[in-house]
């Protein structure tokens, strides 16, 4: 028996040990504008984190579906050292691996790492807005982790906002309430009163409110855009990197308020809650599940007269954007090219079938843009079609508009690198990032022909470490930490290129060929081959009037 206890006091006491080595933390407080907080200062990475930040009166009750109201000083110490509930949401795409402490309204937190000592000051900021359709999303998912960004001394804050049905809604009644006289857009007007916060409160954490660079991926990166457009946020940035996406015409670009109204009203009337008294007496489940219950994939982002005065595109034309540096790109393979198939086979009739029914009138240019001849030319063709037409031409058209009407330098990649195999096979890659599990109905997926959407985020912030689904190889480090000290160098001074990094030259205004730096395991520049498509699709959508 003796032995036993022995033994059992041995197994607690290394434990007990193995833990506390494992924390290597102590409290830290700083005080900003509303109060005073406390965080953690690892001792092994030499970073504070504040995780759970205020930025904002919590939206709920009477501040449902209003715009972010001003926080409330507080007396004493508020703990900051867990992150806050992630935004209302359900699993949209596959496994998003939160960290948050469950889904609330009361979502309105950002969390700050950096690598500020007691004397620091004037260090350059990153704030980085998470991607998901607008529908879904996290600030504490791992992929966003700004550890690595704050070990190359960069202050990194990735910012929550309200989605879905809580962020987008709009509706007359809304609008009639509002001083601005508008509704929707809660989400962007969240995120640009984070900008705000960063303006008053960076300081404290060492950082400088003049070296603030926003970047984001997906809807993240629609947010850039829109923020850049916005004059309520495009005076509080220093530069500006895209992932995947732009808020124009045909991804997720604002609609006319009064066409907004109408989908929300139509959508409240439908639900049996037709006014704004109704609506806001529901409880957050109910308001949840009405939600979820209608099918609908969120509501559109509205051109307000208030965040946005016209679209980004007309924004952007009149030189009233942010006048910043600008980094932005997509990948090589954003969605698969059975997106534009619809299940049929890469097969010579099915695939111009399918250009003659999406281009009636100009199917001839299409495929001579789009060429098909074989199957796997065909899946190629297939898939940058799909590709442009989801997510990419949105992108390229911010990137053509800033470098056509801005003296600042723009700097233009496509991501290339193939992503590695899963380490467990009972799985599958999520659509925006994460794994499902894989069951009878599962597909077999194709093998890859480019780089999917998202699967660039974890590399350009350097967690292929927290990110523990991929078989991650040399390859996959290298390619991280390339594509990261582009961002570092780009967040701290405007520009991408440093020291042992392949040059990568800015785009010029005009050119029909710009320079693309090709992300992969061994980068570097190059002209770009396939603008035409996005002339084409420019003409096609009506954005180059």
């Amino acid at each position: 028996m003796r032995k036993i206890c022995y033994f059992v006091s041995l197994f607690l006491l290394s434990n007990m040990i193995a833990n506390a080595q494992g924390n290597n933390s102590f409290a830290v407080q700083t005080t900003i504008e509303n109060g005073v907080i406390e965080g953690n200062y690892d001792t092994k990475s030499g970073i504070q984190t504040y995780f759970g930040v205020p930025f904002a009166k919590p939206p709920v009750g009477n501040l449902r579906w209003k715009a972010p109201q001003p926080l409330e000083n507080w007396k004493g110490v508020k703990e900051t050292k867990k992150f806050s509930a992630r935004p209302m949401q359900t699993v949209v795409f596959g496994d998003m691996n939160s960290r948050s402490e469950g889904v609330s309204e009361d979502c309105l937190y950002l969390n700050v790492w950096t690598p500020a000592k007691r004397n620091t000051k004037d260090l350059p900021v990153l704030v980085y807005f998470f991607g998901g359709g607008f529908v879904a999303g996290d600030a504490s998912e791992p992929r966003y982790d700004g550890e690595a960004m704050a070990k190359k001394g960069i202050v990194a804050v990735t910012v929550n906002y309200r989605l879905n049905i809580f962020g987008f809604f709009a509706h007359p009644e809304l609008s009639a309430e509002a001083p601005y006289k508008a509704s929707g857009n809660y989400g962007l007007l969240d995120q640009a009163a984070a900008l705000k916060w960063v303006q008053k409160n960076i300081a404290a954490f060492g950082g400088d409110p003049k070296k603030v660079t926003i970047a984001g991926e997906s809807a993240g990166s629609i947010s850039v855009s829109a923020q850049m457009a916005s004059p309520l946020s495009r005076g509080l940035i220093a530069g500006a990197i895209g992932e995947s996406g732009a808020g124009i015409n045909p991804t997720l670009a604002p609609v006319p308020l009064a066409e907004a109204e109408k989908v929300g009203a139509e959508f409240a009337k439908n639900a049996g809650y037709p006014t704004l008294a109704q609506l806001r007496k529901l409880s957050t489940r109910e308001v949840y599940e009405i939600y979820n219950e209608s099918k609908r994939f969120g509501f559109p982002t509205v051109i307000d007269g208030y965040f946005y005065p016209k679209t980004i595109a007309q924004i952007f034309a009149a030189k009233e954007q942010a006048q910043v540096p600008l980094l932005l790109g997509w990948n090589s393979a954003e969605i698969p090219g059975q997106a534009f198939m619809f299940g049929q086979p890469y097969k010579d009739e099915a695939y111009i079938a399918r250009v003659k029914k999406e281009y009636p009138n100009d199917f001839e240019e299409v495929l001579k843009l789009y060429p098909h001849g074989s199957e796997k030319e065909i899946e190629l063709s297939a898939t940058a079609l799909a590709s442009d037409r989801f997510i990419s031409y949105s992108t390229w058209k911010w990137f053509d508009l800033h470098r056509n009407n801005s003296s600042q330098p723009v700097y233009r990649y496509l991501y290339s690198k193939l992503r590695p195999g899963l380490v467990d096979q009972t799985m599958a890659s999520g659509l925006a990032g994460g794994t499902v599990k894989k069951d009878g109905n599962t597909p077999k997926a194709p093998e890859p022909v480019g780089a999917p959407h998202a699967c660039e985020i974890e590399y350009c912030m350097g967690n292929l470490h927290l990110v523990k689904e991929y078989a991650w190889t040399a390859d996959d480090y290298k390619v991280s930490e390339t594509m990261m000290n582009y961002f570092a160098n780009f967040i701290k001074t405007g520009n991408p290129n440093g020291a042992k990094l392949p040059e990568w030259p800015a785009a010029k205004a005009g050119d029909a060929t710009p320079p693309v730096m090709i992300l992969n395991t061994e980068s570097k520049a190059e002209n770009a081959k396939d603008d035409a498509r996005y002339l084409f699709l420019d003409k096609a959508y009506g954005n180059n009037k």
